[in-house]
């Protein structure tokens, strides 16, 4: 599938953890000089490569910042569901999409496991309240489909738990897009060698060691049964009212630009008019003194 040596690819995905942190330090007008500053080896085509990444992946982000206006704008509501195995890309993707949004209009809902009282509950109910009002954006990361995977798989809940699911949430989606909410719904694919190099990177970086849990680790050995409920999933959950998109998600980079590109095109957006910005003068008064901060107050400037 791929020609790179293990070793390779395992550097290769240590080296994107790096760039999302120059992602946030440069602008588009200087990523061939602040390409050209990184440490490390580096040959032409990779960094070409590198290069068109970047300049790709900011023009894709202010695009995001005109369709976050539009939404705000416009009063749209808007749910996108982030699903996919472990090591996916689903964290990857939504990262880049809100790194340079407006946190009041876009939001990520990542709930933990139901905790006593939630697991006696009508099952969607305690995603409800992370539905958007008018003029917001909600991102979740794994959604009502634990149902269809996680929990089917581990034995969470009973096979009659799923049916119910695979009854109701038909209806309870096209619910949502009656009341005018946007619903998009992405499954992240990755290949079963790929996981596997993905997780001997996480394994091997102390940064990301966190990522790996117990669950995690279980779901590497029981690959097959995801499939099948995958599988299973994607089949009956898939209407038209909502359908399934399938990101190919082996290459993090290309997943994540073709993930931003398909949903910009999901919406006929515009930019919106902006206001003239005019910085008041500040106000001066002769009676005023800025009093001395005490020297203990300040943070030691070791570095």
């Amino acid at each position: 599938m791929n020609d790179l040596s293990l070793t390779d690819r395992i550097r290769r995905d240590l080296l994107d953890g790096y760039d999302e942190e120059l992602e946030m330090e440069i602008e588009d007008r200087s990523v061939d000089e602040a390409l050209r500053g990184l440490d490390g080896p580096q040959d032409e085509a990779a960094q070409s490569q590198r290069l068109a990444y970047f300049k790709q992946l900011f023009r894709l982000q202010r695009e995001l910042v005109k369709l976050q206006d539009w939404v705000a704008h416009t009063k749209q509501k808007v749910v996108i569901l982030f699903e996919g195995r472990d090591a996916a890309g689903k964290g990857g993707a939504i990262k880049r999409i809100t790194q340079r949004l407006n946190p009041r209009v876009c939001r990520v809902v990542a709930l933990p496991a139901p905790n006593d009282r939630e697991r006696t509950q009508w099952y969607f109910q305690r995603y409800v309240p992370h539905l958007p009002a008018g003029g917001e954006i909600v991102l979740f990361d794994r959604s009502w489909y634990n149902r269809a995977g996680v929990e089917r798989v581990m034995g969470f809940c009973s096979e009659d738990d799923v049916e119910e699911f695979f009854r109701s949430v038909p209806e309870f989606e096209r619910m949502l897009v009656r009341s005018g909410i946007t619903l998009i719904k992405y499954w992240f694919s990755i290949s079963d060698e790929e996981q596997h190099v993905r997780f001997l990177g996480r394994m091997h970086d102390p940064l990301k060691q966190w990522k790996l849990s117990p669950m995690d680790l279980e779901s590497r050995r029981r690959w097959e049964d995801y499939t099948r409920a995958k599988e299973s999933m994607l089949e009956r959950t898939h209407i038209p009212e909502a359908p399934w998109w399938v990101v190919q998600a082996d290459d993090k980079k290309r997943a994540r630009l073709n993930c931003i590109q398909h949903l910009l095109d999901q919406f006929p957006y515009h930019e919106v008019e902006r206001h003239e910005i005019a910085l008041p003068a500040r106000e001066r008064h002769d009676d005023y003194v800025r009093h001395p901060v005490p020297a203990e107050m300040f943070v030691p400037a070791r570095y």
